[in-house]
């Protein structure tokens, strides 16, 4: 009688186990099971927008939540502040700052009194030496000269510190004197939380703006540089035989994006103004001291797509349009049209268009005369009990003043009407 091996008593159990195994395995989904299409794909997904950390505003209003020290979403239209976090914490702006530096160039270019290609020379201050300053440079040689649009290119393509300062000694004299018209403009533009130190964005503990600040710097170059504002949005730049890619990775992701800056520097982080036009509704966000370039990204593209989600503009009155009659005293005519002069739009959650509501104010005791644009009043606009915004109500005509008969009759015809 031959005996079996204790190895092949136990290979009929193994099996037995390993196919039971095999069986359980499958019946309850294993790793190891083949999965669907559709499952694998969702690993590899990014976190649905739905599960972005939101939290609530003093207006009750459900905003981000974003990992950086500040960031504002501007309506462009308005200036209206849609949300933010520390909007007028005055930071570091890294390279946020060659945004007043380009805007600068751009108002001299469009007041003729700078030439697209009037020649900027590379002095030995404003040169870059190899990998100084970050590798953030036009590399334009030493002593030689490129055309201001060039360098404009430079500053707000390739984030060149060399052209930022070589621009900077020929608009302003010195850097010195550039940084004088900076921190002028910056008040003009009410930067109130803004200070420039230099004219490319380089350490210096000077050097602070807020977010906020930012976003009205970023609007004044899409409205006041509207014929230079396309260069924002360019792709890449080559000079001197060196092709750059503009930092701003949205540019190449989402369609809507049409620019303005990036900025980094160690105590700065990673920064990012941007802009976006989506149905005609523009909207310019900050992102100041976030944690990567992907980071800041994809900040930036939660802002955006929750702005457009959650307001739309509305058009509470048209301008010219008359919308009360006002009492007008000791006039040749007894009344005159109101109304507003101005184009009026404003930012509200989205779906309350239709519950927009129109209240006019007018000032008590008009007396003629009274010329045409004159405020006499306001008009509010209110939806659900909450006021939205109001806008100046005005004479849409003139209203001369009475001869001393018709005056006096008008006062006698007041008495008895009393």
């Amino acid at each position: 009688m031959t005996r079996k091996s204790p190895l092949s008593r136990l290979l009929p159990s193994l099996l037995a186990s390993a196919i039971l195994a095999s069986m359980a395995a499958a019946a309850s989904g294993a790793p190891h099971a083949k999965p669907k299409p559709h499952a694998a794909a969702a690993r590899k997904a990014k976190p649905a927008a739905a599960e972005q950390a939101m939290t609530t505003d003093a207006n009750g209003q459900s905003v981000p939540v974003l990992e950086n020290k500040a960031w504002v979403l501007m309506d462009f239209n308005t200036g209206q502040l849609l949300a933010s976090s520390n909007p007028d914490e005055p930071l570091p702006p890294a390279s946020l700052t060659k945004m007043m530096t380009s805007y600068l160039v751009e108002q001299g270019l469009k007041s003729g009194k700078h030439k697209p290609d009037e020649p900027v020379t590379m002095s030995e201050s404003a040169w870059c030496r190899g990998g100084k300053d970050g590798d953030s440079c036009m590399f334009v040689p030493l002593n030689t000269q490129a055309s201001l649009m060039d360098m404009l290119r430079g500053v707000v393509i390739a984030s060149g510190n060399d052209a930022s300062k070589a621009l900077a000694e020929h608009i302003g004299g010195s850097e010195a004197g550039f940084v004088t018209l900076m921190n002028a403009e910056a008040a003009k533009l009410g930067m109130t939380k803004t200070q420039f130190a230099n004219a490319a964005g380089l350490p210096d503990p000077n050097n602070k703006a807020s977010a906020k600040d930012l976003a009205v710097l970023a609007a004044a170059i899409i409205r006041n540089s509207a014929e230079y504002y396309p260069i924002y949005a360019e792709r890449e730049f080559t000079y001197n035989n060196i092709k750059q890619g503009n930092r701003n990775a949205l540019l190449y992701t989402d369609p809507t994006v049409d620019g303005l800056k990036t900025g980094h520097t160690e105590d700065a982080g990673y920064c990012l103004t941007a802009s976006s036009k989506r149905n005609g509704m523009r909207l310019i966000s900050v992102i100041m001291n976030a944690n990567s370039k992907q980071a800041r990204a994809d900040q930036t593209r939660v802002l955006f797509n929750w702005g457009y989600a959650n307001f739309e503009e509305a058009t509470p009155a048209q301008p010219g349009a008359t919308l009360t009659n006002a009492q007008v005293l000791y006039g040749v005519a007894p009344e005159v049209a109101a109304g507003i002069a101005k184009p009026w739009t404003m930012v509200i959650p989205k779906g309350q268009a239709a519950a927009v509501k129109t209240e006019v104010t007018l000032n008590a005791g008009l007396e003629a005369p009274i010329a045409k644009g004159a405020v006499i009043g306001k008009l509010v606009a209110v939806a659900n009990g909450k006021t939205l915004g109001e806008a100046p109500v005005v004479a849409l005509a003139d209203v001369e003043r009475a001869g001393f008969f018709l005056r006096l009759k008008q006062r006698i015809g007041g008495w008895f009407s009393k």
